[in-house]
């Protein structure tokens, strides 16, 4: 090989050399800066929460509440804040639950009672009205119905020939008490044996079932599933507070049974 290709070849293989030790040079020296990501955190306000499950009709105390840190863009009407309330655990310490709460959920205003003696009376939405009527364990699926429960009520009387006619005259109402018991028992019994039953009704619901007691030689409540809670009232017996016009009528009745009805709008002309 001539020497001056000889000389070309020395010169590249040093020149080649250089370059690969400049380059790890400066690759070993090179710092790699890592920056955080900045991560905003949302501010937050103290809300009133349930430290427990809390059944209808229990009553609030020290130990069933406290204060959770809530995102303040997530507080809402109703929502009770240690900002405007700062001694509500104290002032609610009594007071009667209306609506079942679970254990970390936000104690709304429409949740809870005032603080009073009355408790039946609190535990009643606007509009509606309780009456108790007889029951027993025949009448009342055994003993398994329970407060807070939704019944049938189906009215037993004799008809004309000594036979026995049964008629739905209330559906899906919600049973508020059994005897004097609102809520389900502490030691988490599952039926319970009583004489009388307090429904929620609404007015009108009132005034037929005072009627039927009446008539009825039984009333008997028919337990319902709680699938079948959100279905509306089809089959309130309407009948036996009005005519086939809609005008209302005036029932006489004997031993149970209605004799005669007339018409207010009939007996005003006679």
């Amino acid at each position: 090989m001539k020497p001056a290709r000889l000389i070309i070849l020395a010169v590249a293989v040093v020149a080649a050399g250089m370059a690969g030790l400049l380059a790890m040079r400066l690759s070993g020296n090179q710092t790699v800066i890592v920056q955080d990501a900045v991560v905003e955190k949302e501010p937050t306000v103290d809300v009133l929460v349930s430290a427990a499950n809390l059944p209808v009709g229990a009553r609030l105390d020290e130990n069933s509440m406290r204060w959770m840190a809530w995102p303040e863009g997530s507080v809402v009407d109703g929502f009770i804040t240690s900002s405007t309330r700062p001694d509500a655990i104290a002032e609610l310490s009594g007071v009667v639950v209306r609506l079942p709460v679970f254990e970390g959920e936000p104690l709304r205003r429409e949740k809870i009672a005032d603080s009073s003696s009355r408790i039946l009376s609190a535990l009643l939405p606007s509009g509606k009205r309780a009456v108790s009527t007889d029951i027993s364990v025949a009448t009342c699926a055994g003993g398994f119905i329970l407060p807070n429960d939704r019944v049938d009520v189906i009215m037993v009387r004799k008809g004309d020939e000594d036979n026995f006619l049964t008629e739905t005259v209330l559906s899906n109402v919600r049973v508020l008490a059994i005897d004097q018991q609102i809520a389900e028992a502490p030691d988490g019994s599952k039926s319970v044996i009583g004489t009388t039953a307090t429904l929620e009704l609404t007015p009108d619901q009132t005034k037929v079932i005072a009627v039927a007691q009446q008539m009825a030689d039984r009333l008997s409540l028919a337990l319902r599933s709680v699938a079948d809670a959100q279905e509306e009232d089809t089959s309130a017996a309407d009948h036996l507070l009005s005519g086939g016009d809609g005008q209302p009528i005036i029932q006489v009745i004997k031993s149970g049974e209605v004799v005669k009805s007339t018409s207010s709008t009939a007996n005003s002309m006679q």
